[in-house]
Protein backbone atom coordinates (compact mmCIF):
# COMPACT_ATOMS: atom_id res chain seq x y z
CA UNK A 1 0.00 0.00 0.00
CA UNK A 2 1.34 3.46 -0.88
CA UNK A 3 1.82 6.16 1.70
CA UNK A 4 -1.06 8.13 0.13
CA UNK A 5 -3.29 5.07 0.27
CA UNK A 6 -2.46 4.55 3.94
CA UNK A 7 -3.34 8.16 4.72
CA UNK A 8 -6.68 7.84 2.90
CA UNK A 9 -7.52 4.67 4.83
CA UNK A 10 -6.59 6.39 8.08
CA UNK A 11 -8.75 9.43 7.27
CA UNK A 12 -11.69 7.21 6.31
CA UNK A 13 -11.37 5.29 9.57
CA UNK A 14 -11.32 8.55 11.54
CA UNK A 15 -14.42 9.83 9.74
CA UNK A 16 -16.21 6.57 10.48
CA UNK A 17 -15.80 7.25 14.18
CA UNK A 18 -16.96 10.84 14.29
CA UNK A 19 -19.79 13.15 13.34
CA UNK A 20 -19.71 16.76 12.22
CA UNK A 21 -21.91 19.76 12.92
CA UNK A 22 -21.33 22.75 10.68
CA UNK A 23 -23.06 25.80 9.33
CA UNK A 24 -23.48 29.54 9.44
CA UNK A 25 -24.95 31.85 12.08
CA UNK A 26 -25.43 35.37 10.79
CA UNK A 27 -25.53 38.44 13.00
CA UNK A 28 -23.47 36.82 15.79
CA UNK A 29 -20.09 38.46 15.29
CA UNK A 30 -18.02 38.15 18.47
CA UNK A 31 -20.50 35.88 20.24
CA UNK A 32 -19.58 32.44 21.60
CA UNK A 33 -21.64 29.41 20.59
CA UNK A 34 -21.43 26.12 22.47
CA UNK A 35 -21.94 22.51 21.41
CA UNK A 36 -23.46 20.47 24.24
CA UNK A 37 -24.40 16.85 24.78
CA UNK A 38 -27.79 16.44 26.47
CA UNK A 39 -27.74 13.30 28.59
CA UNK A 40 -30.54 11.60 30.48
CA UNK A 41 -29.88 13.65 33.60
CA UNK A 42 -27.12 16.13 32.73
CA UNK A 43 -25.77 18.46 30.05
CA UNK A 44 -22.06 18.40 29.09
CA UNK A 45 -20.28 21.12 27.13
CA UNK A 46 -18.24 19.50 24.35
CA UNK A 47 -16.82 22.45 22.41
CA UNK A 48 -17.27 26.14 21.66
CA UNK A 49 -16.47 28.67 18.97
CA UNK A 50 -16.26 32.44 18.87
CA UNK A 51 -18.17 33.43 15.76
CA UNK A 52 -16.83 36.06 13.40
CA UNK A 53 -18.66 38.25 10.88
CA UNK A 54 -18.91 35.36 8.39
CA UNK A 55 -20.53 33.21 11.10
CA UNK A 56 -19.14 29.90 9.84
CA UNK A 57 -18.52 27.09 12.32
CA UNK A 58 -17.50 23.43 12.36
CA UNK A 59 -17.59 20.98 15.25
CA UNK A 60 -16.28 17.42 15.05
CA UNK A 61 -16.92 14.88 17.80
CA UNK A 62 -16.66 11.14 18.39
CA UNK A 63 -19.78 9.29 17.32
CA UNK A 64 -22.10 8.30 20.18
CA UNK A 65 -22.39 4.64 21.11
CA UNK A 66 -26.16 4.98 20.73
CA UNK A 67 -28.30 7.70 19.09
CA UNK A 68 -28.06 10.74 21.33
CA UNK A 69 -29.10 14.36 21.76
CA UNK A 70 -27.08 17.51 21.33
CA UNK A 71 -27.71 21.20 21.19
CA UNK A 72 -26.17 24.44 19.98
CA UNK A 73 -26.37 27.21 22.57
CA UNK A 74 -26.05 30.88 21.70
CA UNK A 75 -26.68 33.09 24.74
CA UNK A 76 -29.99 31.73 26.11
CA UNK A 77 -31.21 30.33 22.79
CA UNK A 78 -31.02 26.63 21.99
CA UNK A 79 -31.17 24.50 18.87
CA UNK A 80 -31.80 20.87 19.80
CA UNK A 81 -30.84 18.08 17.43
CA UNK A 82 -29.86 14.41 17.46
CA UNK A 83 -27.00 12.34 16.12
CA UNK A 84 -27.53 8.72 15.10
CA UNK A 85 -24.04 7.80 13.98
CA UNK A 86 -21.42 9.51 11.79
CA UNK A 87 -23.60 11.95 9.86
CA UNK A 88 -22.82 15.57 9.04
CA UNK A 89 -25.57 17.94 10.16
CA UNK A 90 -25.69 21.48 8.77
CA UNK A 91 -27.42 24.53 10.27
CA UNK A 92 -28.16 27.94 8.84
CA UNK A 93 -29.43 30.38 11.46
CA UNK A 94 -29.69 34.01 12.45
CA UNK A 95 -28.64 35.16 15.91
CA UNK A 96 -31.91 37.02 16.47
CA UNK A 97 -34.17 34.03 15.77
CA UNK A 98 -31.61 31.34 16.51
CA UNK A 99 -33.92 28.85 18.26
CA UNK A 100 -36.90 28.98 15.91
CA UNK A 101 -36.07 29.99 12.33
CA UNK A 102 -33.03 27.89 11.57
CA UNK A 103 -32.68 25.51 8.62
CA UNK A 104 -31.25 22.05 9.29
CA UNK A 105 -29.98 19.55 6.71
CA UNK A 106 -28.43 16.11 6.93
CA UNK A 107 -30.70 14.64 9.64
CA UNK A 108 -34.37 13.80 9.26
CA UNK A 109 -34.69 13.30 13.01
CA UNK A 110 -33.30 16.78 13.62
CA UNK A 111 -35.82 18.22 11.17
CA UNK A 112 -38.56 16.47 13.12
CA UNK A 113 -37.15 17.77 16.41
CA UNK A 114 -37.48 21.32 15.05
CA UNK A 115 -41.18 20.77 14.28
CA UNK A 116 -41.76 19.25 17.72
CA UNK A 117 -39.98 22.20 19.35
CA UNK A 118 -42.14 24.70 17.47
CA UNK A 119 -45.30 22.85 18.51
CA UNK A 120 -44.14 22.91 22.12
CA UNK A 121 -43.42 26.65 21.94
CA UNK A 122 -46.86 27.28 20.46
CA UNK A 123 -48.48 25.40 23.34
CA UNK A 124 -46.38 27.17 25.96
CA UNK A 125 -47.19 30.57 24.53
CA UNK A 126 -50.90 29.78 24.27
CA UNK A 127 -51.01 28.56 27.87
CA UNK A 128 -49.04 31.61 29.01
CA UNK A 129 -51.60 33.93 27.39
CA UNK A 130 -54.45 31.99 28.97
CA UNK A 131 -52.90 32.33 32.42
CA UNK A 132 -52.58 36.08 32.00
CA UNK A 133 -56.23 36.31 30.91
CA UNK A 134 -57.29 34.13 33.81
CA UNK A 135 -55.29 36.14 36.35
CA UNK A 136 -56.86 39.30 34.92
CA UNK A 137 -60.31 37.65 35.31
CA UNK A 138 -60.95 37.94 31.57
CA UNK A 139 -61.95 34.29 31.26
CA UNK A 140 -63.81 31.91 33.55
CA UNK A 141 -62.35 28.91 35.37
CA UNK A 142 -64.09 26.52 33.00
CA UNK A 143 -62.88 28.32 29.88
CA UNK A 144 -59.35 28.49 31.26
CA UNK A 145 -59.17 24.76 32.04
CA UNK A 146 -60.72 23.75 28.72
CA UNK A 147 -58.42 25.93 26.64
CA UNK A 148 -55.29 24.91 28.53
CA UNK A 149 -56.14 21.27 27.84
CA UNK A 150 -56.80 22.13 24.19
CA UNK A 151 -53.39 23.80 23.87
CA UNK A 152 -51.66 20.81 25.46
CA UNK A 153 -53.61 18.43 23.23
CA UNK A 154 -52.56 20.40 20.12
CA UNK A 155 -48.94 19.71 21.03
CA UNK A 156 -49.65 16.06 21.76
CA UNK A 157 -51.32 15.58 18.37
CA UNK A 158 -48.10 16.68 16.68
CA UNK A 159 -45.98 14.59 19.05
CA UNK A 160 -48.03 11.42 18.57
CA UNK A 161 -47.37 11.48 14.82
CA UNK A 162 -43.67 11.08 15.47
CA UNK A 163 -44.08 8.73 18.43
CA UNK A 164 -46.29 6.17 16.70
CA UNK A 165 -44.83 6.43 13.19
CA UNK A 166 -41.26 5.73 14.34
CA UNK A 167 -41.15 4.95 18.08
CA UNK A 168 -37.48 3.88 17.88
CA UNK A 169 -36.41 7.30 16.63
CA UNK A 170 -34.77 10.09 18.60
CA UNK A 171 -37.62 12.34 17.43
CA UNK A 172 -40.13 10.08 19.21
CA UNK A 173 -38.08 10.14 22.41
CA UNK A 174 -37.73 13.92 22.22
CA UNK A 175 -41.46 14.39 21.62
CA UNK A 176 -42.29 12.27 24.65
CA UNK A 177 -40.26 14.36 27.09
CA UNK A 178 -41.24 17.94 26.29
CA UNK A 179 -42.40 19.96 29.28
CA UNK A 180 -44.34 22.95 30.48
CA UNK A 181 -43.65 24.40 33.94
CA UNK A 182 -41.45 21.41 34.74
CA UNK A 183 -44.20 18.88 34.00
CA UNK A 184 -44.36 16.68 30.93
CA UNK A 185 -47.15 17.10 28.38
CA UNK A 186 -47.48 13.30 28.37
CA UNK A 187 -48.67 12.24 31.81
CA UNK A 188 -46.87 9.09 32.87
CA UNK A 189 -49.89 8.05 34.93
CA UNK A 190 -52.61 8.67 32.39
CA UNK A 191 -53.69 5.39 30.80
CA UNK A 192 -53.77 6.89 27.28
CA UNK A 193 -50.47 8.74 27.57
CA UNK A 194 -48.93 5.63 29.10
CA UNK A 195 -49.30 3.93 25.71
CA UNK A 196 -46.93 6.47 24.19
CA UNK A 197 -44.32 5.75 26.87
CA UNK A 198 -44.82 2.04 26.27
CA UNK A 199 -44.39 2.34 22.51
CA UNK A 200 -41.08 4.22 22.76
CA UNK A 201 -39.83 2.09 25.66
CA UNK A 202 -40.53 -1.16 23.77
CA UNK A 203 -38.72 0.11 20.67
CA UNK A 204 -35.70 1.31 22.63
CA UNK A 205 -35.61 -1.98 24.55
CA UNK A 206 -35.47 -3.85 21.23
CA UNK A 207 -33.07 -1.57 19.33
CA UNK A 208 -30.78 -0.20 22.06
CA UNK A 209 -31.24 -2.50 25.09
CA UNK A 210 -27.98 -1.49 26.79
CA UNK A 211 -28.37 2.27 26.37
CA UNK A 212 -29.05 4.54 29.35
CA UNK A 213 -32.15 5.91 27.63
CA UNK A 214 -33.60 2.43 27.06
CA UNK A 215 -33.12 1.55 30.72
CA UNK A 216 -34.60 4.88 31.81
CA UNK A 217 -37.66 4.37 29.60
CA UNK A 218 -38.03 0.77 30.73
CA UNK A 219 -38.19 1.84 34.38
CA UNK A 220 -40.64 4.62 33.62
CA UNK A 221 -42.93 2.27 31.70
CA UNK A 222 -42.94 -0.24 34.56
CA UNK A 223 -43.62 2.56 37.04
CA UNK A 224 -46.47 3.81 34.88
CA UNK A 225 -48.08 0.37 34.64
CA UNK A 226 -47.78 -0.13 38.41
CA UNK A 227 -49.44 3.17 39.31
CA UNK A 228 -52.20 2.82 36.72
CA UNK A 229 -53.00 -0.63 38.11
CA UNK A 230 -53.15 0.90 41.60
CA UNK A 231 -55.48 3.60 40.34
CA UNK A 232 -57.66 0.97 38.72
CA UNK A 233 -57.79 -0.99 41.96
CA UNK A 234 -58.79 2.13 43.85
CA UNK A 235 -61.44 3.09 41.33
CA UNK A 236 -64.66 1.99 42.98
CA UNK A 237 -68.15 3.31 43.46
CA UNK A 238 -68.50 2.03 47.00
CA UNK A 239 -68.71 4.94 49.39
CA UNK A 240 -66.64 3.29 52.09
CA UNK A 241 -63.74 2.67 49.70
CA UNK A 242 -63.94 6.13 48.25
CA UNK A 243 -63.52 7.45 51.78
CA UNK A 244 -60.49 5.25 52.31
CA UNK A 245 -58.65 6.65 49.30
CA UNK A 246 -59.88 10.17 49.91
CA UNK A 247 -56.98 10.73 52.27
CA UNK A 248 -53.82 9.06 51.04
CA UNK A 249 -50.98 9.67 53.47
CA UNK A 250 -47.82 11.39 52.23
CA UNK A 251 -44.35 10.90 53.68
CA UNK A 252 -41.65 13.15 52.21
CA UNK A 253 -38.48 14.94 53.39
CA UNK A 254 -38.49 18.54 54.57
CA UNK A 255 -35.71 21.12 54.30
CA UNK A 256 -33.60 19.30 56.86
CA UNK A 257 -33.97 15.84 55.35
CA UNK A 258 -36.45 14.76 58.03
CA UNK A 259 -39.44 12.76 56.78
CA UNK A 260 -42.72 14.46 57.58
CA UNK A 261 -46.05 12.64 57.35
CA UNK A 262 -49.16 14.46 56.23
CA UNK A 263 -51.15 12.45 58.78
CA UNK A 264 -49.00 13.80 61.60
CA UNK A 265 -49.32 17.39 60.44
CA UNK A 266 -53.07 17.00 59.89
CA UNK A 267 -53.90 15.43 63.25
CA UNK A 268 -56.68 17.55 64.76
CA UNK A 269 -56.16 20.34 62.22
CA UNK A 270 -57.59 21.71 59.02
CA UNK A 271 -54.92 21.27 56.34
CA UNK A 272 -54.52 22.68 52.87
CA UNK A 273 -52.51 20.18 50.81
CA UNK A 274 -50.84 21.88 47.88
CA UNK A 275 -48.88 20.28 45.04
CA UNK A 276 -46.78 23.01 43.49
CA UNK A 277 -43.64 23.99 41.58
CA UNK A 278 -41.83 26.99 43.02
CA UNK A 279 -40.10 27.67 39.70
CA UNK A 280 -43.43 28.38 38.01
CA UNK A 281 -44.19 32.04 37.31
CA UNK A 282 -47.44 31.89 39.30
CA UNK A 283 -45.84 30.45 42.44
CA UNK A 284 -44.78 33.69 44.23
CA UNK A 285 -48.28 35.17 44.01
CA UNK A 286 -49.84 31.90 45.16
CA UNK A 287 -47.56 31.71 48.20
CA UNK A 288 -48.46 35.30 49.11
CA UNK A 289 -52.13 34.26 49.12
CA UNK A 290 -51.24 31.27 51.29
CA UNK A 291 -49.35 33.54 53.68
CA UNK A 292 -52.49 35.66 54.17
CA UNK A 293 -54.55 32.53 54.82
CA UNK A 294 -51.99 31.12 57.22
CA UNK A 295 -51.84 34.34 59.24
CA UNK A 296 -55.63 34.61 59.31
CA UNK A 297 -56.52 31.04 60.28
CA UNK A 298 -53.44 29.48 61.89
CA UNK A 299 -54.67 30.24 65.41
CA UNK A 300 -57.88 28.37 64.54
CA UNK A 301 -56.06 25.13 63.79
CA UNK A 302 -55.27 25.70 60.12
CA UNK A 303 -51.98 24.79 58.46
CA UNK A 304 -50.52 24.01 55.05
CA UNK A 305 -48.68 20.92 53.79
CA UNK A 306 -46.96 21.97 50.57
CA UNK A 307 -45.47 19.37 48.23
CA UNK A 308 -42.86 20.69 45.80
CA UNK A 309 -42.45 18.92 42.46
CA UNK A 310 -39.55 21.15 41.44
CA UNK A 311 -36.70 19.50 39.59
CA UNK A 312 -34.22 21.99 41.06
CA UNK A 313 -33.93 20.95 44.71
CA UNK A 314 -31.73 23.92 45.65
CA UNK A 315 -34.27 26.37 44.28
CA UNK A 316 -36.97 24.64 46.33
CA UNK A 317 -34.91 24.89 49.50
CA UNK A 318 -34.23 28.56 48.95
CA UNK A 319 -37.94 29.39 48.63
CA UNK A 320 -39.19 26.93 51.26
CA UNK A 321 -36.80 28.27 53.91
CA UNK A 322 -38.81 31.51 53.92
CA UNK A 323 -42.23 29.88 54.39
CA UNK A 324 -43.81 29.26 57.83
CA UNK A 325 -45.78 26.11 56.97
CA UNK A 326 -44.69 22.53 56.26
CA UNK A 327 -42.75 22.30 53.01
CA UNK A 328 -41.68 18.93 51.62
CA UNK A 329 -40.08 17.88 48.35
CA UNK A 330 -40.85 14.91 46.14
CA UNK A 331 -37.59 13.83 44.45
CA UNK A 332 -39.60 12.12 41.70
CA UNK A 333 -40.73 15.59 40.56
CA UNK A 334 -42.75 15.19 37.34
CA UNK A 335 -42.82 11.42 37.87
CA UNK A 336 -44.36 11.73 41.34
CA UNK A 337 -46.41 8.65 42.20
CA UNK A 338 -47.95 10.56 45.09
CA UNK A 339 -49.20 13.32 42.80
CA UNK A 340 -50.50 10.66 40.41
CA UNK A 341 -52.45 8.92 43.17
CA UNK A 342 -54.01 12.27 44.04
CA UNK A 343 -54.92 12.53 40.34
CA UNK A 344 -52.86 15.70 39.92
CA UNK A 345 -52.68 16.56 36.23
CA UNK A 346 -52.02 20.27 36.47
CA UNK A 347 -50.30 22.56 38.95
CA UNK A 348 -51.12 24.04 41.33
CA UNK A 349 -53.39 21.39 42.84
CA UNK A 350 -55.13 22.02 46.16
CA UNK A 351 -56.99 19.73 48.55
CA UNK A 352 -58.66 20.72 51.80
CA UNK A 353 -58.67 18.23 54.69
CA UNK A 354 -60.93 18.86 57.67
CA UNK A 355 -60.19 18.10 61.33
CA UNK A 356 -61.77 14.66 60.96
CA UNK A 357 -59.14 13.68 58.43
CA UNK A 358 -61.46 13.87 55.42
CA UNK A 359 -60.77 15.57 52.11
CA UNK A 360 -63.76 17.88 51.97
CA UNK A 361 -62.89 19.62 48.72
CA UNK A 362 -60.55 19.69 45.77
CA UNK A 363 -60.25 23.40 45.21
CA UNK A 364 -60.55 24.36 41.56
CA UNK A 365 -61.23 28.08 41.97
CA UNK A 366 -58.64 29.97 44.02
CA UNK A 367 -61.10 32.82 44.44
CA UNK A 368 -63.16 30.64 46.81
CA UNK A 369 -60.14 29.51 48.84
CA UNK A 370 -60.65 31.90 51.78
CA UNK A 371 -64.32 30.98 52.03
CA UNK A 372 -63.54 27.26 51.80
CA UNK A 373 -60.94 27.44 54.57
CA UNK A 374 -63.21 29.58 56.73
CA UNK A 375 -65.95 26.91 56.57
CA UNK A 376 -63.51 24.06 57.21
CA UNK A 377 -61.95 25.54 60.37
CA UNK A 378 -65.29 26.01 62.14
Amino acid sequence: MTALGAILVLLTACNNNSFMVKGVVSGANGQVMFLENVGVSSVETLDSVKLNAAGKFLFKQSRPQYPDFYRLRLNNQLINFSIDSTETVSFNADAGTFATSYIVEGSENSKAIKQITLAQLDANQAIGRLRKDYDSKLISDTTYREQVLEAAEAYKEVARRYIYSAPMSTAAYYALFQQIDGLYFFNLYDKDDSKAYGAVATSYDFNYPESARAKHLHNLALQSIKVIRQQRALDTEETVNVQEINYLDITLPNLYGETVKLSEVAEGKTVLVNFTAYQSEWSPALNMDFADLYEKYNTKGFTIYQVSLDIDKHFWKNVASKLPWTCVHDPEAAYSQIAALYNVKQLPALFLINKKGEIVKRIEDLRTLDEDVSKAVR
